[in-house]
């Protein structure tokens, strides 16, 4: 596997999605583990023009080359702040010198390797090795190697990291890597961390983990935490999960839920799991008939939707909350981006993209973004009301097969060699 030295990645000018410099990479941020694996990188000091350095998570890295670091996504600018437990790999690690094989090494360079897409881990330690000097300062030499992360005391931790260690690293991760460390945990380190880690990022979690350790955590948190935790979930992966709990439990969950989420996965579970109805969120970008592409687009840019939510948006009569008033018509974002901003979005409409029933199984929903090349889909009732819309993340989750985010979770990604910074 390719490997990433970072002296070569120090020094890199950092640009974004527009190809612009942001500022240049002046270390990369690391974390011992107790557990017996690589030390993990969170991410990137990264100096800007200004002067002030802050930090980037390795999820936003897009792109090493030998030329730069490409982020997406947008960063915080506050000043980085270095948190305990912590390695500055090029400030802490470089030219530190430790005892090995009857003389004295200095550490000259570390690597690390993605082992999981935006999970990046050390990987190899490169030595300048000095044998001790003869009689009169004569016969010492010097050699380089490169051994294993393994072979260095320091960087395995000396104790167990608390269940605050995780929440806070946990501020750096995405949803799905998050997932993957509350996979790996032991049942008493689990408890602890589910006790600390809030709500939100919790239910996020949860979403990414395999349905049998869904219902597993679910279940572990007491009825009211659980509750909260389905109230912070989208509503239809609160009703999917749900279908999995005996169903006493599933009733008495949704009785402690807040009424207006319990109402929105209660409309779910009327209809089959491989449905149209059962797969939908009832969320998508919904616009009144005067709603202008300002406005439409303003609804876009919500951090909360998922690009295929957002790619998307509903024209119907009042009420505006699904079910709502009569169905219109859909509108593509594409559209929006070529329009003026004070153009009513209902004069843009794709009338002739014929919605999707509730009833609709999951072979027709599929066909039908397939046919029609979209990545969302409006769900209309019999009455002609939006009662939600039907992406195609939604429908991958339900054609995998069952045990495919448990799989995901033991899956090892191969970086793109080309792609990759290698040490000459």
């Amino acid at each position: 596997m390719a490997e990433v030295f970072i002296s070569r990645v120090t020094g890199l000018p950092l640009v974004d999605a527009s190809d612009s410099q942001v500022g240049r990479i002046k270390d990369i941020i690391c974390f011992a583990r107790a557990d017996g694996r690589a030390p993990r990188v969170k991410g990137l000091v990264v100096e800007l023009f200004a002067k002030q350095r802050i930090f980037v998570p390795m999820l936003r890295v897009h792109h090493i080359t030998a030329n730069q670091v490409s982020i997406k996504g947008t960063i915080d600018t506050r000043r980085f702040q270095r948190r305990d437990g912590e390695l500055l790999v090029a400030a802490d690690l470089f030219d530190r010198p430790l005892e090995r094989g009857g003389g004295i090494a200095r550490i000259t360079d570390v690597s690390m390797r993605e082992v999981r897409h935006h999970e990046w881990e050390l990987d190899n330690v490169a030595l300048r090795q000095s044998t001790r000097l003869g009689r009169f300062g004569l016969g010492g030499r010097s050699e380089m190697q490169v051994v294993s992360w393994k072979e260095m005391p320091f960087l395995h931790a000396t104790t167990e990291r608390t269940a605050a260690h995780f929440v806070a690293e946990f501020a750096d991760m995405n949803p799905a890597d998050v997932a993957k460390e509350l996979h790996d945990m032991d049942p008493e380190k689990l408890g602890e961390v589910l006790d600390a880690i809030d709500d939100e990022l919790l239910a996020e979690a949860i979403e990414e983990l395999p349905e049998e350790e869904q219902v597993e955590v679910i279940s572990a948190l007491e009825t009211e935490r659980a509750a909260d935790v389905l109230g912070e979930m989208d509503p239809d992966d609160a009703a999917d999960l749900i279908r999995d709990l005996p169903h006493a439990v599933a009733e008495d969950l949704l009785q402690h839920m807040e009424p207006d989420d319990a109402t929105d996965v209660r409309r779910l579970l009327v209809y089959g799991e491989y449905t149209a109805g059962g797969m939908m969120t009832p969320e998508p970008i919904i616009l009144d008939t005067d709603a202008t592409v300002a406005q439409a687009l303003a609804y876009a840019r919500r951090e909360e939707l998922t690009p295929a939510l957002a790619s998307m948006c509903f024209v119907v009569r009042p009420p505006l909350g699904a079910p709502t008033g009569r169905y219109l018509g859909a509108v593509h974002i594409q559209q929006l981006l070529r329009a003026a901003p004070t153009l009513l979005v209902a004069t843009m409409m794709d009338e002739n993209l014929q919605p999707l029933h509730p009833d609709d199984p999951l072979a027709k929903v599929s066909r039908f973004l397939a046919t029609y090349n979209l990545v969302a889909a409006p769900v209309v009732n019999d009455a002609r009301q939006l009662v939600g819309a039907v992406t195609v993340d939604d429908v991958l989750d339900h054609m995998l097969p069952d045990d495919w985010r448990g799989d995901q979770m033991d899956q090892i990604d191969q970086p793109d060699p080309d792609e990759v910074v290698s040490h000459a």
